[in-house]
């Protein structure tokens, strides 16, 4: 018989997961009656391996073989701890460790993680349980002309909407990423009735700010609308008219690097005594300094520079104060895990005093309540920095499961490692994609080839049985997408099928006149789903295996069953039922 202790069912903890300081710890171990157990204790550490708590655990009752050791206990300061326990038996005094997903073993295994959010973490509720769109502005839709006259040189509009974006290198080796096809934000105001129909309440945006290429993450200037995608007043405009459908905008926070040619980098290049002179890292002025991944063109920023600090986050008219007022009800800051912690907390703070409802989402690929980056432990949550961040792990997870590339019971738990981890009210905020920016396009990735030569890929699209197979993991993917916890977040044009590689080629025009209109229609119906249910928005979550290719999720009082492969039979109380997916209650 083994001792029993599963972290992920309140029969051994309460609160499930993450706690917040000051809250009280329940935990109880099972122990066999064979042990002859006279006393049991919990170690907690700090993230340096320092016992910080030592607690008694007393015998509490017992049920069938096993005797039930108990302790309730607080932890009054945030961090990230790690606990095991200690057994004293009889005859002998032994570890207790985590080993594998929910099993338990003596002196061999990992610690349980234990996080621990400030007591007064909270995050918005306007963001919790919401659809979400993401929309790269260039590519998406266009109104009218823009006023080119400010527009950084050079650059080439495509004469057609259709084409391919540009990859290849110039003359000089270089992709400059100076073409466009003038998507702007008038374009995206005259969709917002479409986008309304997706169920979508929060639109967030790729960068605006006037920058030279078409990603705009080599900003020019963070207080001007880039003149290809309208003006300051064409976004107040957008704002205005997405709050009367209901919906909120966030925008792209680049905060780690500007671009060569802002003016802010002229200037400091130029000018030795210039204001922005400290914001960057000369390494031999003017012409050495440390930049973005080693790309020359994205120099890098000294974020806890006192000027940059002032002119980002808590001067008058900052940056964050700037387009707040203009109508923005958020951020998503890029590459969080290369912005400092104090920098981040700082804007959250600043944030939240302009609007205590605005939300802050981080960048950040793997666990962000575990994150290490640089050497250094992030404190995203912990820190009370981040309402919560892009979730790649369901994604990948997500994708993972409904292609075969593993179980229903390594997908429950991988999800339940996030559950598990992050704060409840992060949890409800989370963004969902299956596809972004920077990835492939889910149905391309779901299609599963990829040709070699990166012009292929630029004009590759699948068709026949291929991608049939493909839309048909793709509904199911979506279907976890929204039934799991946080903001199922459409990448634009994949609710009507559009496909791509890497990148530029997952950043084509959006395709509407050749949607996949059985596609759309499933997707309006995923966002009614989502939206018709508060489990589905804010519901507790458990996620397990059935089997090897069904998986259960648990939401509040709702289930959901995904079956990749074979007949899942109706539930009753069948609430929705179709392509392998039910939701019942």
């Amino acid at each position: 018989m083994r001792i029993l202790y599963d972290s992920k069912k309140e029969k051994y903890k309460k609160p499930f997961g993450c706690s917040h300081a000051g809250e009280g710890i329940r935990m109880s171990v099972y122990i066999p009656k064979s042990v002859c157990t006279f006393s049991a204790s919990v170690f907690l550490e700090d993230d340096n391996g320092g016992t910080v708590a030592t607690h008694t655990l007393s015998l509490d009752g017992e049920e069938d073989l096993y005797d039930i050791f108990s302790v309730t206990f607080h932890v009054e300061e945030a961090g990230l701890y790690f606990y095991y326990f200690r057994i004293f038996a009889e005859n002998s005094a032994f570890n207790l460790y985590k080993y594998g997903y929910a099993d338990t073993n003596m002196e061999d295994g990992d610690k349980w993680q234990l996080t621990v959010v400030p007591a007064d973490y909270k995050t918005p509720k306007r963001f919790k349980g919401n659809v979400m769109y993401q929309i790269f502005p260039d590519r998406f839709a266009q109104m009218g002309e823009p006023d080119l006259k400010d527009k950084l040189q050079p650059f080439w509009i495509h004469e057609n909407k259709h084409e391919t974006p540009a990859f290849l290198p110039d003359d000089m080796g270089e992709i400059l990423n100076c073409d466009f096809f003038g998507g702007n934000l008038r374009g995206i105001e005259g969709t917002l009735p479409y986008i309304k129909e997706l169920g979508v309440s929060t639109i967030y945006l790729n960068p605006i700010f006037k920058a030279f290429s078409n990603h705009r993450y080599d900003t020019y200037n963070y207080k001007e609308i880039d003149p290809m995608l309208g003006t300051y007043d064409d976004f107040v405009s957008l704002c205005k008219s997405a709050k009367k459908l209901g919906i909120k905008i966030i925008l792209d926070g680049v905060f780690s690097h500007t671009g060569i040619r802002s003016i802010y980098f002229e200037d400091a290049v130029k000018n030795p005594d210039s204001p922005y002179r400290h914001w960057y890292k000369f390494e031999s002025y003017p012409d050495k300094y440390s930049s973005w991944w080693g790309i020359k063109t994205l120099p890098d920023v000294n974020e806890l520079s006192p000027s940059y600090i002032d002119y980002i986050i808590t001067g008058e008219d900052s940056v964050i104060e700037h387009w707040l007022r203009a109508g923005a009800a958020g951020f998503r800051l890029d590459v969080a895990d290369e912005l400092p912690d104090e920098f981040i907390a700082l804007l959250r703070k600043r944030l939240k005093e302009i609007n205590p409802e605005a939300l802050l989402l981080g960048e950040v690929w793997e666990d962000a309540s575990n994150k290490i980056s640089y050497s250094e432990r992030r404190r995203y949550f912990t820190g009370g920095e981040l309402d919560s961040v892009m979730n790649y792990p369901f994604m990948n997870a997500i994708i993972d499961f409904v292609s075969n590339k593993i179980t229903a019971e390594e997908f429950s738990e991988t999800v339940m490692t996030i559950v598990e981890n992050y704060p409840k009210d992060a949890l409800d905020c989370l963004m969902n994609s299956l596809s972004t920016h920077d990835t492939y396009r889910a149905i391309t990735r779901l299609c599963g080839m990829v040709p070699e030569d990166k012009e292929v890929r630029a004009n590759f699209t699948f068709g026949g049985e291929v991608l049939d197979n493909a839309l048909k993991m793709f509904r199911q993917a979506s279907f976890l997408q929204y039934i799991l916890p946080g903001n199922p977040c459409i990448y634009y044009g994949d609710e009507i099928g559009m496909q791509g590689f890497e990148d530029p080629f997952s950043r084509r025009f959006f395709d509407f006149e050749n949607r996949n209109k059985k596609l759309l229609s499933y997707f309006i119906e995923l966002g009614k789903l989502k939206n018709g249910y508060k489990d589905l928005r804010e519901g507790k979550t458990r996620v397990y295996a059935k089997d090897d290719d069904t998986v259960i999720v648990e939401r509040g009082k709702l289930k959901a069953a995904v079956k990749r492969q074979g007949t899942l039979k109706k539930p009753e109380n069948a609430l929705y039922f179709k392509n392998g997916c039910a939701l019942y209650k």
